[in-house]
Protein backbone atom coordinates (compact mmCIF):
# COMPACT_ATOMS: atom_id res chain seq x y z
CA UNK A 1 0.00 0.00 0.00
CA UNK A 2 2.84 2.58 0.90
CA UNK A 3 4.44 1.86 -2.46
CA UNK A 4 1.07 2.19 -4.56
CA UNK A 5 0.63 6.00 -2.59
CA UNK A 6 3.87 6.81 -3.22
CA UNK A 7 3.29 5.89 -6.67
CA UNK A 8 0.41 8.02 -7.11
CA UNK A 9 1.75 11.05 -5.66
CA UNK A 10 4.48 10.55 -8.32
CA UNK A 11 2.44 10.37 -11.41
CA UNK A 12 0.30 13.31 -9.84
CA UNK A 13 3.93 15.20 -9.55
CA UNK A 14 4.46 14.71 -12.97
CA UNK A 15 0.99 15.54 -14.15
CA UNK A 16 1.45 18.90 -12.14
CA UNK A 17 4.66 19.50 -13.42
CA UNK A 18 3.67 19.10 -17.10
CA UNK A 19 0.85 21.70 -16.61
CA UNK A 20 2.82 24.03 -14.75
CA UNK A 21 5.74 24.19 -17.81
CA UNK A 22 3.03 25.66 -20.11
CA UNK A 23 4.32 29.43 -20.36
CA UNK A 24 6.62 29.23 -17.35
CA UNK A 25 9.82 28.96 -19.35
CA UNK A 26 8.98 32.80 -21.00
CA UNK A 27 8.86 33.66 -17.02
CA UNK A 28 12.58 32.66 -16.32
CA UNK A 29 14.06 34.11 -19.97
CA UNK A 30 12.93 35.86 -23.17
CA UNK A 31 12.95 35.23 -26.80
CA UNK A 32 15.38 37.69 -27.15
CA UNK A 33 18.00 37.08 -23.93
CA UNK A 34 16.01 40.52 -22.50
CA UNK A 35 14.79 40.12 -18.63
CA UNK A 36 11.80 41.85 -17.28
CA UNK A 37 13.26 44.74 -14.73
CA UNK A 38 11.23 45.67 -12.07
CA UNK A 39 10.78 49.11 -13.61
CA UNK A 40 9.18 48.24 -17.11
CA UNK A 41 6.80 45.51 -15.09
CA UNK A 42 5.88 48.58 -12.81
CA UNK A 43 5.11 50.81 -16.22
CA UNK A 44 2.91 47.83 -17.57
CA UNK A 45 0.79 47.39 -14.38
CA UNK A 46 -0.16 50.84 -14.88
CA UNK A 47 -0.53 50.67 -18.60
CA UNK A 48 -2.15 47.54 -19.04
CA UNK A 49 -5.26 48.74 -16.86
CA UNK A 50 -5.68 52.07 -19.11
CA UNK A 51 -5.13 50.09 -22.92
CA UNK A 52 -7.91 47.51 -21.70
CA UNK A 53 -9.86 50.29 -21.07
CA UNK A 54 -9.29 52.07 -23.98
CA UNK A 55 -10.51 49.03 -25.92
CA UNK A 56 -12.89 48.29 -24.30
CA UNK A 57 -14.26 52.13 -24.75
CA UNK A 58 -13.63 51.64 -28.65
CA UNK A 59 -15.64 48.29 -28.45
CA UNK A 60 -18.89 50.12 -26.95
CA UNK A 61 -18.26 52.84 -29.57
CA UNK A 62 -19.23 50.07 -31.88
CA UNK A 63 -22.30 48.12 -32.41
CA UNK A 64 -22.62 44.74 -33.64
CA UNK A 65 -25.85 44.45 -35.26
CA UNK A 66 -26.23 40.49 -36.12
CA UNK A 67 -24.04 37.61 -36.16
CA UNK A 68 -24.31 35.48 -39.21
CA UNK A 69 -23.90 31.50 -38.48
CA UNK A 70 -23.79 31.12 -34.70
CA UNK A 71 -25.36 27.95 -34.88
CA UNK A 72 -22.07 26.61 -36.39
CA UNK A 73 -20.51 27.54 -33.00
CA UNK A 74 -23.40 25.65 -30.84
CA UNK A 75 -23.17 22.95 -33.17
CA UNK A 76 -19.16 22.79 -32.05
CA UNK A 77 -19.26 23.13 -28.81
CA UNK A 78 -22.34 20.23 -28.69
CA UNK A 79 -19.18 17.83 -30.04
CA UNK A 80 -16.13 19.17 -28.75
CA UNK A 81 -15.34 21.33 -25.55
CA UNK A 82 -12.83 23.14 -27.72
CA UNK A 83 -12.37 24.38 -30.89
CA UNK A 84 -9.87 26.64 -32.94
CA UNK A 85 -11.54 29.88 -33.41
CA UNK A 86 -9.68 31.41 -36.50
CA UNK A 87 -9.63 34.71 -38.64
CA UNK A 88 -7.06 36.51 -40.64
CA UNK A 89 -4.85 38.80 -38.55
CA UNK A 90 -6.95 42.57 -39.61
CA UNK A 91 -10.14 40.74 -37.78
CA UNK A 92 -8.35 40.78 -34.18
CA UNK A 93 -10.06 43.80 -32.73
CA UNK A 94 -13.79 42.91 -33.24
CA UNK A 95 -13.29 39.34 -33.05
CA UNK A 96 -11.85 39.46 -30.07
CA UNK A 97 -14.68 41.45 -28.62
CA UNK A 98 -17.02 38.55 -29.99
CA UNK A 99 -15.30 35.98 -28.51
CA UNK A 100 -14.90 37.56 -25.09
CA UNK A 101 -18.73 38.23 -25.05
CA UNK A 102 -19.40 34.75 -26.19
CA UNK A 103 -17.19 33.33 -23.15
CA UNK A 104 -19.65 34.33 -20.88
CA UNK A 105 -23.16 32.85 -23.06
CA UNK A 106 -21.72 29.64 -24.19
CA UNK A 107 -19.02 28.68 -21.12
CA UNK A 108 -15.85 28.80 -23.06
CA UNK A 109 -12.35 29.52 -22.34
CA UNK A 110 -10.67 31.67 -25.09
CA UNK A 111 -7.07 31.63 -25.39
CA UNK A 112 -4.69 34.14 -27.56
CA UNK A 113 -0.72 33.70 -28.17
CA UNK A 114 1.39 36.38 -27.54
CA UNK A 115 5.06 37.12 -28.12
CA UNK A 116 7.33 35.47 -24.94
CA UNK A 117 9.20 38.82 -25.40
CA UNK A 118 9.75 41.36 -22.86
CA UNK A 119 7.32 43.48 -24.67
CA UNK A 120 4.75 40.82 -24.80
CA UNK A 121 4.46 40.83 -21.27
CA UNK A 122 2.14 43.77 -22.23
CA UNK A 123 -0.10 42.16 -24.23
CA UNK A 124 -0.31 39.15 -21.87
CA UNK A 125 -1.50 41.22 -19.20
CA UNK A 126 -4.20 43.17 -21.29
CA UNK A 127 -5.28 39.90 -22.49
CA UNK A 128 -5.81 38.60 -18.33
CA UNK A 129 -7.27 41.72 -17.62
CA UNK A 130 -9.82 41.60 -20.62
CA UNK A 131 -10.60 38.07 -19.27
CA UNK A 132 -9.23 35.15 -21.51
CA UNK A 133 -6.31 32.93 -21.56
CA UNK A 134 -2.58 33.77 -22.51
CA UNK A 135 -0.03 31.33 -24.36
CA UNK A 136 3.29 32.66 -24.72
CA UNK A 137 4.84 31.76 -27.76
CA UNK A 138 5.94 33.11 -30.96
CA UNK A 139 5.62 30.86 -34.23
CA UNK A 140 8.54 32.71 -35.86
CA UNK A 141 11.13 31.97 -33.00
CA UNK A 142 9.61 29.10 -30.40
CA UNK A 143 7.14 27.43 -32.80
CA UNK A 144 7.38 23.92 -31.87
CA UNK A 145 6.45 24.88 -28.01
CA UNK A 146 3.71 27.32 -29.29
CA UNK A 147 2.50 24.42 -30.87
CA UNK A 148 2.62 21.98 -27.78
CA UNK A 149 1.48 25.17 -25.80
CA UNK A 150 -1.54 25.15 -28.28
CA UNK A 151 -2.45 21.58 -28.13
CA UNK A 152 -2.23 21.01 -24.17
CA UNK A 153 -4.34 24.11 -24.06
CA UNK A 154 -6.81 22.66 -26.38
CA UNK A 155 -7.12 19.17 -24.80
CA UNK A 156 -6.37 19.35 -21.67
CA UNK A 157 -7.28 22.62 -20.37
CA UNK A 158 -10.21 23.05 -22.83
CA UNK A 159 -9.25 26.43 -23.82
CA UNK A 160 -10.36 27.52 -27.15
CA UNK A 161 -6.99 29.09 -28.91
CA UNK A 162 -7.26 31.97 -31.66
CA UNK A 163 -5.45 30.64 -35.06
CA UNK A 164 -4.28 33.83 -37.01
CA UNK A 165 -3.34 31.90 -40.32
CA UNK A 166 -2.08 34.94 -41.98
CA UNK A 167 -0.20 36.02 -38.71
CA UNK A 168 2.15 37.27 -37.50
CA UNK A 169 4.04 39.03 -40.24
CA UNK A 170 1.96 37.61 -43.50
CA UNK A 171 1.53 37.10 -46.45
CA UNK A 172 -1.79 38.74 -46.14
CA UNK A 173 -4.63 35.98 -46.52
CA UNK A 174 -2.24 33.38 -46.93
CA UNK A 175 -3.39 30.23 -44.51
CA UNK A 176 -0.04 29.16 -43.20
CA UNK A 177 -0.63 25.17 -42.20
CA UNK A 178 0.02 25.35 -38.96
CA UNK A 179 -3.86 25.70 -37.75
CA UNK A 180 -4.30 22.73 -39.34
CA UNK A 181 -1.63 20.68 -38.28
CA UNK A 182 -2.97 21.44 -34.68
CA UNK A 183 -6.47 20.39 -36.17
CA UNK A 184 -5.39 17.47 -37.35
CA UNK A 185 -3.38 16.29 -33.75
CA UNK A 186 -5.93 17.69 -31.43
CA UNK A 187 -9.16 16.03 -33.06
CA UNK A 188 -10.61 19.51 -32.83
CA UNK A 189 -12.64 21.68 -35.51
CA UNK A 190 -11.29 24.82 -37.15
CA UNK A 191 -14.31 27.69 -36.95
CA UNK A 192 -13.67 30.40 -39.21
CA UNK A 193 -14.65 33.58 -38.41
CA UNK A 194 -15.09 37.50 -39.98
CA UNK A 195 -16.09 40.84 -39.39
CA UNK A 196 -16.88 43.56 -41.64
CA UNK A 197 -17.88 47.63 -40.56
CA UNK A 198 -19.76 50.28 -42.08
CA UNK A 199 -16.68 51.96 -41.67
CA UNK A 200 -13.00 51.57 -41.03
CA UNK A 201 -9.13 52.86 -41.11
CA UNK A 202 -6.77 49.96 -42.47
CA UNK A 203 -3.18 50.01 -41.91
CA UNK A 204 0.27 47.99 -41.36
CA UNK A 205 0.97 44.55 -43.37
CA UNK A 206 -2.16 43.47 -42.97
CA UNK A 207 -4.39 46.16 -43.56
CA UNK A 208 -5.88 46.20 -39.79
CA UNK A 209 -9.31 46.64 -39.59
CA UNK A 210 -10.20 49.90 -37.12
CA UNK A 211 -13.48 50.88 -37.18
CA UNK A 212 -15.18 54.14 -37.17
CA UNK A 213 -16.20 55.05 -33.39
CA UNK A 214 -20.09 54.25 -34.14
CA UNK A 215 -19.74 51.82 -36.67
CA UNK A 216 -21.86 49.33 -37.55
CA UNK A 217 -20.24 45.36 -37.16
CA UNK A 218 -21.31 42.47 -38.50
CA UNK A 219 -20.18 39.28 -37.67
CA UNK A 220 -19.94 35.90 -39.53
CA UNK A 221 -19.09 32.59 -38.79
CA UNK A 222 -18.54 29.33 -41.13
CA UNK A 223 -18.82 26.12 -41.03
CA UNK A 224 -16.48 23.93 -38.88
CA UNK A 225 -13.64 21.79 -40.81
CA UNK A 226 -11.84 19.08 -39.19
CA UNK A 227 -8.77 17.77 -40.71
CA UNK A 228 -8.55 13.79 -41.06
CA UNK A 229 -5.26 12.46 -40.49
CA UNK A 230 -3.18 10.68 -42.86
CA UNK A 231 -2.97 13.86 -45.35
CA UNK A 232 -0.44 13.81 -47.62
CA UNK A 233 1.79 17.38 -48.89
CA UNK A 234 -0.87 17.89 -51.33
CA UNK A 235 -3.70 17.32 -49.60
CA UNK A 236 -2.58 20.05 -47.23
CA UNK A 237 -1.76 21.90 -49.54
CA UNK A 238 -5.15 21.75 -51.06
CA UNK A 239 -7.16 21.99 -47.72
CA UNK A 240 -5.19 25.21 -47.09
CA UNK A 241 -6.39 26.60 -49.95
CA UNK A 242 -9.91 25.80 -49.34
CA UNK A 243 -9.61 27.55 -46.25
CA UNK A 244 -8.29 30.56 -47.47
CA UNK A 245 -11.76 30.37 -49.70
CA UNK A 246 -13.52 29.47 -46.25
CA UNK A 247 -12.32 32.29 -44.64
CA UNK A 248 -13.35 34.62 -47.67
CA UNK A 249 -16.95 33.25 -48.07
CA UNK A 250 -17.09 34.10 -44.55
CA UNK A 251 -15.96 37.60 -44.75
CA UNK A 252 -18.33 37.68 -48.20
CA UNK A 253 -22.06 36.78 -45.48
CA UNK A 254 -21.20 39.20 -43.23
CA UNK A 255 -20.25 41.98 -45.60
CA UNK A 256 -23.40 40.82 -47.31
CA UNK A 257 -25.71 41.12 -44.08
CA UNK A 258 -24.68 44.50 -43.63
CA UNK A 259 -25.52 45.51 -46.92
CA UNK A 260 -29.27 44.16 -46.41
CA UNK A 261 -29.35 46.62 -43.11
CA UNK A 262 -29.07 49.52 -45.27
CA UNK A 263 -25.78 50.35 -43.72
CA UNK A 264 -22.45 51.64 -46.03
CA UNK A 265 -19.65 49.35 -46.56
CA UNK A 266 -16.72 51.40 -47.71
CA UNK A 267 -14.26 49.21 -46.74
CA UNK A 268 -15.26 46.30 -49.36
CA UNK A 269 -11.86 44.96 -50.43
CA UNK A 270 -11.43 43.60 -46.67
CA UNK A 271 -10.51 39.64 -46.87
CA UNK A 272 -9.67 39.55 -49.91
Amino acid sequence: MPEHNARDEDQRARAASRDALRNTIYQRRTVSGRRMSARRRLLYAFAAPALVALVRLWWRSCRIVAVVGEEHLSAVLARAPSFLPCYWHQHHLFMARYLLEAQRRFGIRIGFLVSPSVDGELGAMIIRRAGAQVIRGSSSHTGALAMRDYFLALTREQISPVINPDGPRGPRFKFKPGALLLAQMSGRPILPMAYVASRAWRFHWDRFVLPWPFSRIVVAIGPPREVPRGLDAAALAALQLEMEAALKATFAAAQSRLRQRGAPVTNSDLGR
